[in-house]
């Protein structure tokens, strides 16, 4: 068990700018009575021993109150203003917010309706962006699955802990997961649908990885992971009886698999927990269908609740069902069941955000939508319907188009109806935004933090990021500062520049032209890498 160090002087000052910053400072140190340092030292006590997970893990309560005047003498000058963003985490420690993840599987940049798909119908996203705020740059921190869901649900690059690709790696014991992190706050946890972060059992075969003892060591189920109701699968199912082989026409269907046999994955809920029931049809209402129990549970039980909503879809295999593919009636097979599966996704969506109306608790409720990379295959052809609009590169490639997704926020009467975010931002910020959202300061655990709280955008108190958004995917690399990108295919590359609010198709190479603009984004994203170096080495912990 470690000592205590600088994060930890840093968190106890925090605790007592944020507790008696008005109460106490304003009236400058004198006014710091024995009443009120004893208040300090039972707040501190408590807050340390009840609400700090990165204690629970790795420190020992020794000396605060020592610590704790130290800090009293650290903290004589007066306090700032609260932007609204502080506003609303203050309101938010008497009403915790509810909170929803939702991310489609392989949506492409162009996949919405709200995007100007010339095609695809997606009415109750269109309303969910029209009501909320759209990020007009929003990326995924990966080209693939698994590591970008890994950064939603740390709030740090995945190679930090071993997630590479998809099927690779598993979501270390050591991280803090966004579950962990709410659960410290009273919220009830619940994950619906792909988890793709390791795999769900020892014991049977399942999936890509699942009960083969080479992979005994990437066990990493959600309910490890701070989530107290799941119903997940390790990894892709077909888009319609997600149990069952669909006709190899769908895509993506193993060679040994038959068609209306099982599909060899499974849905789990727990340790041996394999559900059989309510598994026929579209697999996004299979999966809302578990969601909304668990949101009304927590409803009624007066608890807030982060619920994390994984569709599979459009992922291959790619099948829909008739009742969705009849407003595509003039188009072809393919993209029938490839905007029909997508439809059938959009309606559950609207599904969720009736029943929040229902419950009434669409105004402390906030929503999140994205996809976890850009759309599969390399052109528009088959089942991979998926579009970037122009963007270029597709799933697997650094390039906008693997990356850049749909990014949506909704708070009902929290944020501006039509609100736009110019400012790039990426997965790897949910973490921080809801983290500063419940008031939780991450400092005191001690590792690098990838993502930023977007809150500051959202409202408009900030429009340019500081922190650049910086990628590494198996030989590829990028970095994102502002209007530019650069991007290296391998590591014997040179490095390109794109200007991507002139060029987003990054047709353009601005390297010969503005070489010093080139050399600094470089040396970012070499200092930023050789931070991940390190992680992945185990310094974090």
């Amino acid at each position: 068990m470690r000592g205590f160090c600088l994060y930890d002087f840093r968190y106890i000052f925090s605790v007592l700018e944020k507790v008696f910053c008005k109460e106490i400072f304003e009236g400058g140190f004198r006014s710091f009575s024995s009443k009120s340092f004893e208040m300090l030292i039972q707040i501190v006590f408590l807050d340390f021993s009840k609400n700090s997970l990165v204690l629970r893990k790795y420190i020992g309560i020794t000396a605060l109150s020592g610590l704790l005047l130290i800090g009293c003498g650290s903290l004589l000058g007066s306090c700032k203003s609260s932007p609204k963003s502080d506003l609303h985490q203050q309101e938010n420690r008497e009403s915790p917010p509810n909170i929803i993840l939702i991310m489609a599987d392989d949506q492409g940049w162009g996949d919405t309706g709200y995007n100007g798909h010339p095609n695809l119908l997606t009415p109750n996203l269109d309303k969910m962006a029209a009501s909320g705020a759209i990020f007009e740059r929003f990326y995924a921190a990966a080209p693939v699955c698994s590591p970008t869901r890994g950064s939603v649900m740390t709030g740090r690059h995945p190679l930090r802990y071993g997630i590479c690709t998809a099927n690779c790696g598993h979501i270390k014991q050591e991280e803090i997961t966004l579950a962990e992190l709410v659960k410290e706050k009273g919220y009830a946890t619940g994950h619906f649908g792909k988890w793709h972060l390791g795999t769900l059992t020892r014991d049977t075969l399942d999936a890509n990885r699942g009960g083969r003892a080479k992979f005994d060591g990437d066990y990493a189920p959600p309910w490890d992971n701070g989530f107290d109701v799941s119903f997940v699968t390790e990894s892709k199912v077909p888009t319609w009886n997600p149990m069952i082989t669909p006709p190899k026409s769908a895509e993506d269907v193993g060679d040994k698999l038959v068609e209306g046999e099982s599909f060899q994955t499974f849905y789990w809920t727990g340790p041996g927990e394999i559900v059989t029931d309510n598994l026929e049809g579209d697999d996004s209402r299979v999966i809302m269908d578990r969601a909304i129990p668990f949101i009304e549970n927590s409803v009624n039980q007066k608890k807030p609740f982060l619920t994390i909503i994984w569709f599979h879809t459009p992922h291959l295999p790619v099948l829909s069902g008739e009742e969705y593919k009849k407003p595509y009636a003039n188009l072809s097979e393919d993209q029938q069941n490839y905007y029909g599966v997508m439809s059938a996704l959009d309606l559950q969506v609207g599904r969720l955000r009736d029943k929040l109306e229902e419950l009434g608790v669409a105004e402390n409720t906030i929503l999140f939508y994205t996809s976890d990379n850009g759309p599969e295959g390399k052109s528009v052809t088959g089942r991979t319907q998926g579009l970037t609009k122009g963007l270029k590169g597709r799933k697997r490639s650094l390039y906008e188009g693997g990356i850049r997704v749909p990014g949506i926020v909704e708070w009902k009467g929290k944020i501006a109806p039509g609100t736009k975010i110019t400012a790039p931002s990426y997965t790897s910020d949910y973490f921080p935004t809801i983290a500063n959202l419940l008031g939780v300061d991450i400092q005191p655990y001690n590792r690098p933090y990838d993502g930023v709280d977007l809150f500051p955008f959202i409202y408009g108190n900030q429009t340019q990021r500081e922190q650049p958004l910086a990628f590494n995917f198996e030989s590829q690399s990028a970095l994102i500062e502002e209007d530019y990108k650069i991007y290296r295919k391998g590591p014997n590359s040179e490095f390109e520049l794109y200007h991507i609010k002139n060029d987003p198709g990054e047709t353009i190479d601005l390297a010969k032209k503005d070489p010093r603009k080139l050399e600094e984004m470089v040396k970012y994203w070499e200092d930023w890498n050789a931070s991940v170096k390190r992680s992945e080495a185990g310094e974090d912990y």
